[in-house]
């Protein structure tokens, strides 16, 4: 071979691999920088008391700011087809509703049929009531009641979940109830909505169920809070009484080290909430614009 060829040969080796690395360094640039939420949600809960006076007009208000996706907590005496309707009607797609505990006995069919009409996917149950949790049994009464809850949503073509408030993350008997949660409950039949504000407060760790559940969180609720609070067993804080909650963005909570983990978890929808805003719209308006230019 002659010389030139030679070089020829080196030059060219050497261009691919610099021309790989750059495309490679380029592309994990972008991966790094240019993830964002696509359909940012709303737990309609934030909007509680709008809704009660002007239901259409709330839902209109929320498609306004810029929602795409809207999770009930109540229906506010409209049947599932009034309630599709309204839905329809602002553009805005119905991924979850919430139920109490005590609704997914008998009434639960009816839960399902109305989910259905409404054309909502994932059945959340958002908590356990305080008197329950004095039961040392309780969670793992709890965990085959969703198990069964979750054969009767997977039959209807929908997904059960359950959302988490701190109390979860507190042993008891040594143990943290979310970690028997995840253990008992199982994983294709009952998902969890995790609550990254909830977990934040009670010293947990988001990152440490994302690695070793992983896909087992495809909602979380996005909120956040000044200042770790002080927290108790049970009491007016599991209703956000007595937290410094604030916008998403102005707390204390690093989402792109969170979101940067979202593949991970399995996170499909991105739910804003304030339990107790002073100004609701105020409120979901500044999340919204803090999640809609995030970027990991």
């Amino acid at each position: 071979m002659s010389f030139h060829a030679m070089n020829r040969r080196k030059f060219l080796e050497t261009a691919s691999t610099v021309t790989a690395a750059t495309l490679l360094s380029s592309r994990l640039g972008w991966a790094a920088g240019e993830h964002k939420i696509e359909k940012i949600g709303v737990q309609l809960y934030t909007v509680r008391d709008l809704m009660k006076t002007d239901f259409d007009a709330t839902l209109a208000k929320v498609a306004q700011i810029g929602y795409k996706e809207v999770e009930f907590a109540g229906y506010f005496g409209r049947t599932g087809e009034q309630v599709r309707a309204a839905v329809e009607k602002n553009g805005l797609l119905p991924v979850g509703t919430h139920v109490q505990y005590d609704e997914l006995d008998e009434k639960f069919p009816s839960v399902i049929e109305t989910a259905k009409t409404i054309g909502i996917k994932y059945i959340v149950c958002p908590w356990i009531p305080e008197e329950l949790r004095k039961n040392p049994d309780i969670w793992k009464q709890a965990a085959a009641k969703f198990n069964h809850c979750g054969e009767q949503s997977k039959k209807a073509g929908l997904q059960f979940a359950y959302h988490n408030h701190w109390f979860e993350f507190l042993p008891v008997n040594g143990k943290l109830p979310y970690d028997e949660l995840l253990k008992e409950c199982d994983a294709n039949l009952v998902k969890m909505e995790m609550d990254l504000c909830w977990i934040t407060a009670a010293g947990g760790d988001p990152l440490k169920y994302f690695n070793l559940y992983p896909g087992r969180f495809p909602l979380v609720h996005v909120k956040d809070l000044k200042k770790l609070p002080k927290i108790t067993e049970g009491g007016s804080q599991n209703f956000g009484d007595t937290v410094d909650l604030t916008a998403v963005g102005s707390g204390i909570i690093d989402w792109k080290r969170i979101f940067v983990h979202s593949e991970k978890a399995g996170i499909k929808h991105y739910i804003v909430e304030h339990d107790k805003p002073t100004d609701a719209y105020a409120s979901i308006t500044e999340s919204y614009e803090y999640l809609n230019k995030l970027r990991w």
